[in-house]
């Protein structure tokens, strides 16, 4: 049988607005090679790998069927990732799913248990959090700068995106808001700076009942909010640390990116969690001003992560957005979300293994894997 060697085959399924941006980075990076791309709408799959020079394209079975391809890149909407990459893994490939993991905490231990007993890895958005900002940021932790960390505070603050977005009101409806919206790239860079979470508490709240579309063909269309769209988290880690999270679409001030984890020795405020890229900044104990912290790493966006996870499988070492961290977020997001609803503290039973940060000379661009096929 071939043992692969040489750039990592890639496949996509869903030709979506989001595989833009994977195929810019995923088509310039020399140790992978995309060899099609798949979608409901075979048409809209071709009109996508004509424009970034893919051979082939079809649908989402072809890309399953590819001889050549080792891992498929699930961008399908929300509700259709179990299933789809249930099928995936079934084809005996690896998984690349864009956020959620799944919708349904049980749907992603099925998925998890699923690749392993067929051998395949799941990697799962978001991928910002490998890009050069949190990156640094995650090194700096664990170069023990500020000390033993004890606990944290993130803020994502916004009046609502229904005077920007087109048609918004989907983000306002279950399955969504804020904390599903917004809330991966912030929990997912505290579970890598603090490790698993044990438990959650909550709140939620709405400051209206309605909201108005403000831009678009729909301006002036009046939609229903059904789920809160301010929420405030209690979240305690295995580590004994705790942190504080608070995620609004009610906020007329503007705030985003507000991650600092404080220690005995210091503070790191860290760059934003939905970008690749940002400086850090390090406040000593009873020090006067923060000092920056430049970021060194990639900061190519998305494709980032599944570039890691190809070099990872050449290597037949761990990848670093593992799916086991996407599920352990989607647990929390689902727990917060109960402990809201029920107002009372709510267990969090998933865990992982915590992975190292990236090293700063990671080179996307660098072609690190042989060409030469081998067999056994």
């Amino acid at each position: 049988m071939q043992n692969p060697s040489g750039p990592v085959g890639i496949g996509i399924i869903g030709a979506g607005t989001i595989s833009a941006e994977y195929l810019k980075n995923l088509t310039s990076f020399p140790d992978v090679a995309v060899h099609i791309i798949g979608d409901l709408y075979p048409e809209a799959a071709a009109t996508r790998a004509a424009e970034f020079g893919v051979p082939a394209s079809g649908t989402a079975q072809d890309v399953l069927d590819h001889p050549e391809v080792e891992i498929v890149i699930n961008l399908t909407i929300p509700t259709a990732h179990a299933e789809v990459s249930q099928s995936i893994v079934a084809a005996g490939k690896h998984v690349w799913t864009e956020k959620p993991i799944t919708t349904i905490p049980a749907d992603a231990t099925a998925l998890l248990e699923a690749a392993a007993k067929h051998g395949v890895r799941i990697g799962g958005a978001p991928d910002t959090v490998l890009g050069a900002g949190i990156q640094t940021a995650l090194r700096t932790l664990r170069d023990g700068s500020i000390g033993d960390p004890a606990s944290a505070l993130t803020i994502f603050q916004s009046p609502g995106p229904e005077d920007w977005h087109p048609n918004p009101a989907f983000l306002f409806q279950e399955g969504a808001g804020p904390l599903y919206d917004i809330a991966p790239y912030y929990v997912t860079t505290l579970a890598l700076a603090l490790g698993p979470v044990t438990s959650v508490s909550a709140v939620g709240s709405k400051a209206r009942d309605q909201r108005t579309i403000g831009s678009g063909p729909k301006a002036g269309e009046v939609f229903d909010v059904t789920v809160p769209t301010q929420v405030s988290a209690l979240l305690r880690f295995e580590s004994g640390q705790n942190a504080t999270v608070l995620l609004s679409f009610d906020s007329p001030h503007k705030r985003a990116g507000f991650v600092e984890v404080y220690g005995t020795e210091a503070t790191l405020a860290f760059p934003d969690p939905n970008v690749f890229d940002g400086d850090s900044a390090l406040t000593v104990y009873r020090g006067e001003e923060p000092a920056p912290v430049p970021a060194t790493g990639a900061t190519t966006g998305r494709g980032l992560g599944v570039l890691e996870m190809a070099r990872a499988i050449r290597a037949g070492v761990p990848h670093r957005a593992q799916g086991e961290i996407a599920a352990h977020v989607l647990d929390i997001m689902v727990a917060i979300e109960t402990a809201i609803s029920r107002g009372e503290t709510v267990t969090v039973n998933s865990s992982f293994t915590e992975v190292e940060p990236m090293p700063a000379d990671f080179d996307p661009f660098a072609s690190t894997l042989s060409t030469a096929a081998a067999t056994v």
